[in-house]
């Protein structure tokens, strides 16, 4: 158990992080399951109507470390991809 009292606020505040993370994941892969059983079910517009969300919470966790911003670029270009091979020619 920590002692000092710049040690006591630093566990505080990693609790914190530490929940604020872990719900941004969590809204992260509700929202990839989402986008992923619309592509997979072949409903592109549905699928495209909900990329921009999708890609707007990937982005807001890469800026704010959450992810690596890599992590979310991939994300990104393969579900675009996926929902491209969907849309009809």
């Amino acid at each position: 158990m920590a002692h000092h009292k710049d040690a006591i606020k630093r566990i505080r505040t990693s609790q914190e992080a530490r929940a604020r993370n872990r719900a941004g994941r969590s809204r992260m892969r509700t929202q990839l399951r989402d986008i992923r059983e619309k592509i997979e079910s072949g409903d592109a517009a549905a699928a495209t109507a909900s990329l921009p969300a999708t890609m707007s919470e990937l982005q807001k966790l890469a800026r704010k470390g959450v992810i690596h911003r890599k992590n979310a670029a991939r994300r990104i270009s393969r579900l675009a991809k996926a929902i491209k091979a969907i849309e009809p020619k």
